[in-house]
Formats: structure tokens, sequence, C-alpha cells
């Protein structure tokens, strides 16, 4: 082969190789999902190949961008589907959203797409597939109530990990009941476990048109903690957990070096602590496996580890862990009720840590399911 005819058969692979994108470290373990847990990961195959077959033949971009938004909102509308009818399982719509995204990041359309446009895409299947499109109150409804769950996390110890707040996510979405002669209603959504979608406002972006429209009556955020049901009474600012992210991202943020979130590229602002404000006895109340614990325990620099009698007495301290942790499900918390001061919103909020599983326990999962959802009907009762 001549040198030009070289020169151009390797700008022709250059370019080839330009079309697609290189898969993150979630998508990665695709592959090794796929042999440890074959039938979770192939559960929506069906719906995986549809998008990819869908996207290869799409010459039209608007079009291609509803089409992939649509397919992202099936996927959630499945996930939900399936849990309700008895399915007790989180993990096929977290590895099947990670599916989609490969196709998308693999395979090309009928055109030439530019790296904005499949960050477009992606970025549309990652929303739908969470729920944030399909958040929709019946007409009739007098009590809105928002609840959010979480990915699984921590992957690479347990391919097979579930997340219990997730399941609880799935089974609650679009849950109707009667409280004081009221119809209330659940809408759930999803949450990843990353700290740049964090950092770039996920929650904010979420939250804000709620407390400025006033629209649901209460805002649940759940996560998997410890050994029973914690309320966690006093988020607090800071990082300070050395865990990594599904991404295997580290803040470097330590107990004895805690660092602030970011915020649309600046550090978040606010008090080191806020206080929880869901009806606390009302959710005590409810009789179940687990114990339901108004948690008070905090960590700040000077102190150490201690249970706060109130806000007052951490007014002056420099928070390293709130009541939820030094990690995400703590953070969200933290956000969700800075956000509702800042708009002086009437709204409860507060977080729910869920007692803890290892890899999948369908049984134990679904007694937290069903505890939460108790939890939640008392809690209306008081809105």
């Amino acid at each position: 082969m001549s040198k030009t005819a070289l020169t151009l058969a390797l700008t022709a692979i250059l370019i080839s190789h330009s079309a697609f994108a290189a898969l993150d470290v979630e998508e990665q373990r695709l592959d090794a999902a796929r042999q440890a847990i074959p039938t979770v990961v192939s559960r929506y195959q069906a719906m995986v190949d549809n998008l990819d077959s869908k996207y290869r033949q799409q010459s039209d971009e608007l079009i291609m961008t509803q089409m992939v938004a649509r397919q992202g909102e099936r996927l959630w509308q499945q996930a939900v589907r399936d849990v309700q009818s008895g399915g007790q399982d989180d993990r096929p719509l977290y590895w099947s959203r990670l599916a989609m995204k490969t196709q998308l990041k693999q395979h090309k359309p009928a055109f030439n797409i530019a790296d904005w446009q499949r960050t477009i895409l992606l970025n549309a299947v990652e929303k739908a597939s969470r729920g944030f499109s399909n958040i929709q109150f019946a007409d009739d409804v007098q009590i809105r109530i928002l609840l959010t769950g979480f990915d699984p996390f921590f992957l690479d110890r347990n391919i097979d990990q579930s997340n219990p707040s997730g399941l609880t996510a799935l089974a609650l979405d679009g849950y109707k009941f009667m409280v004081n002669g009221k119809q209330a209603q659940v809408e759930t959504v999803m949450i990843p476990v990353r700290f740049a979608d964090f950092d770039q406002g996920i929650i904010e972006s979420l939250l804000t048109p709620i407390y400025r429209d006033k629209s649901v009556n209460a805002i649940f955020t759940v996560s998997m903690g410890r050994d029973d049901f914690d309320l966690e009474r006093f988020p607090g600012r800071q990082r300070s957990a050395a865990a990594p992210d599904n991404l295997n991202v580290l803040t470097g943020a330590s107990k004895s070096s805690p660092k602030p979130p970011m915020f649309d590229g600046k550090t978040l602002n606010g008090p080191e602590f806020v206080e929880f404000s869901l009806p606390v006895k009302a959710m005590q109340s409810v009789k179940g496996q687990w114990q339901v614990n108004d948690n008070h325990k905090v960590t700040t620099l000077a102190k150490g580890e201690f249970e706060a009698s109130s806000l007052l007495e951490l007014q002056s301290a420099t928070s390293v862990e709130g009541s939820g942790g030094g990690y995400l499900s703590n953070e969200i918390s933290y956000r969700a009720v800075l956000l509702q001061q800042q708009f002086n919103s009437p709204i409860p909020v507060g977080h729910i840590h869920t007692p803890r599983v290892g890899s999948y326990d369908a049984i134990t999962e679904q007694a937290i399911v069903d505890q939460v959802k108790a939890m939640v009907e008392a809690a209306a009762t008081q809105l």
C-alpha cells in the first residue's frame, strides 16, 4: 500500500471512530453484570434493541430526539408496571438504562452525528428513564406527594446490588390512597449516584418548579442506610465520605477535611446544618419489622460525633456529617431542605434512610417498601 493510500485508510478509521463515544465507568460494568446476573440485565433487552434499531435508521434529528426520549419513558413505565405487578427488582431498570446509553454511544444514526447531538440524546434517555418527565398528578388529587429513590451503588463490591429506595420509588409511582376524606397520590423519580449530577444541579432543577409553584404537599427523599429506618433530622452541608460514586469519582473529602458540594460551577452556599420538617411522630407511629428512629446524630469538626438537640446548638459548627452521613444520601436531603428555605416554602421535606440489604433480597426489600408506604400514608394524615 502506498503512503498516500495508508494515510487515507488511517484517516477513514479515525473518522469512523470519531462517530462513536467512549463508555463511562458505569457502562463498562455491563459486561460483568451480563455474566453475573444475565436475566436481570436482559429483562428489557427487547426495548434496548428496539431503541437501537430505530436510532440507526433515523435521519431526522428532531424525530430521533423525540423517539429516544419516548423509549426512555417507556423503559421507566415498564419498570414501574413490573414492580407493581409483583416483580420486586429495581435493577433491570438501572442496567437497561446503561444498555440504551451504550447503544447510543457505540452506534450511529443515518447521518453524521456530532458529540453535542449525542449528548442531547443521552440526556433524554437519562431524564425520561428516571421518571422526570412522568410526574403527573390526577386532577382530583388533593394531597400530592413527591418521593425520590436512588440507583444501586457500590457495584464494584457487589455487581448484583439492589437499592430498596429505588424499589420503593418504582413501587409507589402513581400510588393513590384516601386520607381524611381526601385523595392522595405519590409520584416518584430515580436519582443517580453521581457527584457530577448533584454539582450540576439535578436536585435544584427537579425541585425549583415544585417549590415555586407549590405543586406538591410533601417531599420524601429516600436512600439505603443502616440497620433500621432513620429519619434524618439534621442534614449537613459538607461532603466527608471517602467512598466513590458510581463513576468511581472521589471528591477528596474526608472526616478530617470535609468539602462543600458545588452548584452551577460555584460552591453551594448555605448554613452548615438544616432541619427535617416531615411529621416525625406520625411516621414513627407505624408498626413494622424495623424501628423508626428520629436521628439527631451529627459530626462537627470541633466536637466530633454527638446527638444534637437543636439547630441552635449547631449554628456556629462546621459540619462533617449530617444525620444522613457525608455522602449523597445526606446531600440530597440538605439540598432539598436548603431550597425549601430559599423559597420560604411551607412544603414539608425530609429524608428516610431504609435498612440496608446486601446484594438483593426480595423478601426483605418488599418489607422495606411496605413500611415506607405506611410511613408515607401516616405522614399524609398530617398534611
